[in-house]
């Protein structure tokens, strides 16, 4: 066999293993921090050894996830991994363990209902019921709307306030289908609102 052939027959196996998943597509989009938000940036990777930049990963990718669409595209864990100076596999080995890292678009808001044993013994699955006929949607889905996303999570750690349910970064317990009605509209007046000052990534971190 040739050396051209071998190097067909090759590639043939490279293809059937190639992997179609949206860890692995990407769009070369530009993106980039503001010239504010990488000046934080910088200072969150100076607090560590600067052979030890990776440490400043997770804050990183929250302020990341926040600023660059609401998601982790492959294009913006790319950008993290050159300003951190880290190889992309390190940034997506991350991304894709936490749970509160997104790899696909969501909604504007994301609600996590908790559904482990406390939660469920209070009535954490009716609220979880009572939200999928509310928005018309079931877990993992986003409304047509584009503001809420539902997903079922696993401990919240706040058993003893259970039924308890997590949107974005912000926590609430004692859940009754009531309560819950109060909360998404009030999250449905405040779709154009932007976050309070003190309660976004960037400031979180200082």
């Amino acid at each position: 066999m040739h050396e051209n052939q071998k190097q067909v027959e090759k590639l043939k196996k490279v293809e059937m293993f190639k992997v179609d998943h949206k860890q692995y597509t990407k769009d070369n989009l530009k993106v980039e921090f503001t010239a504010e938000t990488l000046e934080k940036v910088r200072k969150i990777i100076g607090r560590y050894p600067s052979d030890r930049s990776k440490s400043a990963l997770l804050p990183v990718l929250h302020i990341a996830q926040e600023e660059l669409g609401g998601y982790l595209s492959v294009d913006v864990m790319d950008y993290v991994a050159s300003i951190l100076e880290i190889q992309p596999i390190e940034v997506y080995e991350v991304a894709s363990f936490y749970t509160q890292f997104y790899l696909e678009k969501t909604g504007r808001y994301v609600i996590e209902v908790c559904h482990t044993g406390p939660c469920v013994i209070c009535g954490g699955e009716k609220i979880s019921e009572y939200l999928q006929k509310k928005l018309n949607i079931l877990p993992g889905q986003t409304t047509t709307d584009g503001l809420f996303t539902l997903r079922e999570v696993e401990c919240l750690g706040a058993c003893g306030y259970a039924p308890a349910m997590q949107i974005n970064t912000e926590f609430y317990e004692h859940l009754t289908e009531g309560k819950t009605d109060e909360i998404i509209e009030r999250l449905r007046k405040c779709t154009n609102i932007n976050k309070p000052e003190g309660s976004r990534w960037t400031d979180k971190f200082f």
